[in-house]
């Protein structure tokens, strides 16, 4: 009978259960076990042991593969010389006793014990497998068939190690007549108590070595990582606090190397810290004013409108082209707050140009800004590589910054030779105390605080030089004004197409 689902409480079929979740695990095999993946367990497993531990098993691994080695060494060297020793013993015992009248006949009449007391046993095999032995000798040596063939003339001698009753026997059977073979036999008992005293001295030598190299490879572990464990522990504190305090530095090994990094590391991102936030305070001072004249432009309207008193159209378009303005001025500062910010420009922005070229460029559209301004130029070819964008906005900026501060009817003098553009404008010129300062970011002289800007235009130039590997330098020109110099490497052209070009744009 075939049951039915299961029912609940109210009679109707309860639903099937859920499938299992997936497995991580992998699935079993055929015969029944799960296989895992060797390469990953010893990396888990290495991964979870310190490199303290692991300094200490390598150490006590390399000295225990060098004293298993040893060991095997000496075993096998005690054992050769052991054995041979026992050959040449038994070589010469039957060269004595063949040398002597000791023979077939007269062996029988002599007792086994005047043998048994040097563990020496001798015996005459006959060619017709007959053994002749020492009177009351209870147990024969094992011969076998290469003793048969030594007593039958198949060979000279035969040595070879045998099996009495347990204890092995060095058997060594020479030719004694044409129908005997003398065999000689003696006990390995001494060489193999020998060989075990071996043994267990290498055991005991190499346990103690293993454990002194495992002792020894953790103390210099630990003495050697003692810089690494600071180092991990000013990471972690840096991490935790957030606070970029150098570490102290003693030696001067690798590790304290390291260390110099580590803390070079922690100056620079210091460092960064500090020009991020300078930069943010900056950006919200600059920006703090236009946005603050814009919103009260802006209540302004509203409440004009809302009020129902309409401003005087003058006074409404006065109002709108001042919004205008301060939306325009929050545009540039942002482009130039975006600019300050860029990395270097990729590689393949960059093309050869003539440095004089931009500058004329740069001239066209600064004069269309500046009508009232004059411009004098005497510029010579420069070949640079580089990115045109941006030595374009940072001459640019020279020019504008020289066409501020110039009078209406003055003059700005533009000079580039060798790759130094020189701007020298007519204004009031540079302050000794500003003259280090004026292209750093959001930097505003006394006198230029009146005057519309942001702070940035210069800083831009100096930002523009160093990616191009030039300089920037200020001071003071002949005329009173400002001159603002900027560098660019590069080298002329080979051939000069035309003589250097000189205009006075008005």
């Amino acid at each position: 009978m075939t049951a039915g689902p299961a029912a609940g409480d109210d009679g109707r079929p309860l639903p099937p259960p859920p499938p299992p979740p997936p497995s991580s695990s992998p699935p079993p095999s055929s015969s029944g076990y799960v296989h895992q993946d060797a390469d990953g367990d010893d990396r888990r497993v290495r991964s979870r042991l310190s490199l303290r531990t692991r300094v200490g098993a390598l150490a006590a691994l390399c000295v225990g593969v060098a004293v298993a080695l040893t060991a095997l060494a000496v075993y096998l060297t005690v054992s050769t010389q052991l054995v041979r020793s026992v050959d040449e013993s038994l070589y010469k015992r039957a060269s004595d006793t063949l040398a002597s009248s000791l023979g077939p006949s007269s062996l029988v009449q002599i007792p086994s014990e005047a043998f048994l007391a040097s563990d020496t046993r001798v015996a005459y095999m006959g060619s017709n497998s007959e053994l002749i032995l020492p009177r009351g000798e209870e147990s024969a040596l094992p011969v076998g068939e290469p003793e048969l063939a030594v007593a039958q003339g198949r060979e000279d001698h035969h040595i070879r190690t045998a099996d009495l009753k347990g204890e092995n026997y060095r058997m060594l059977s020479v030719r004694a007549s044409d129908r005997f073979a003398l065999v000689v036999g003696q006990s390995m008992a001494q060489s193999e108590w020998i060989l075990d005293r071996v043994r267990i001295v290498s055991l005991l030598v190499g346990g103690i070595g293993v454990v002194g190299a495992t002792w020894a490879g953790l103390s210099v572990a630990q003495a050697g990582l003692r810089p690494v464990r600071r180092l991990t522990e000013a990471a972690e504190h840096v991490a935790r606090t957030q606070r970029l305090d150098p570490i102290e530095v003693e030696g001067k090994d690798e590790i304290a190397r390291l260390a110099y990094s580590f803390n070079e590391m922690l100056s620079a991102l210091n460092d960064a810290r500090a020009r991020q936030a300078r930069l943010v305070a900056d950006a919200g001072h600059e920006l703090r004013t236009p946005l603050t004249s814009m919103r009260t432009n802006l209540d302004l309207l509203a409440q004009s409108d809302r009020e129902g008193d309409r401003l005087p159209p003058a006074d409404r378009a006065q109002i709108i082209d001042d919004v205008r303005a301060q939306a325009e001025e929050l545009s540039q500062l942002m482009g130039d707050l975006v600019e300050l910010s860029r990395e270097d420009p990729p590689r393949e922005s960059r093309e050869q140009l003539d440095f004089a070229d931009v500058v004329r460029d740069a001239l066209t559209r600064v004069r269309r800004r500046a009508p009232s301004v004059t411009f004098t130029a005497d510029l010579r070819p420069w070949n640079v590589h580089g990115d045109p964008h941006v030595i374009g906005r940072a001459v640019t900026n020279l020019l504008d910054n020289a066409a501020k501060y110039s009078p209406s009817d003055g003059t700005v003098t533009v000079r580039l030779h060798s790759g130094t553009l020189e701007v020298d404008d007519e204004g009031p010129g540079i302050a000794d105390e500003d003259l280090p300062h004026v292209f750093e970011r959001f930097y505003r002289s006394s006198e230029a605080r009146g005057r519309p800007g942001s702070g940035l235009g210069l800083a831009i130039v100096r930002t523009a030089a160093e990616r191009h590997d030039g300089r920037v330098s200020a001071g003071r020109a002949p005329s009173g004004g400002a001159r603002l110099t900027m560098y660019l490497p590069g080298s002329p052209p080979p051939t000069e197409a035309e003589p250097p070009s000189s205009a006075s744009l008005a």
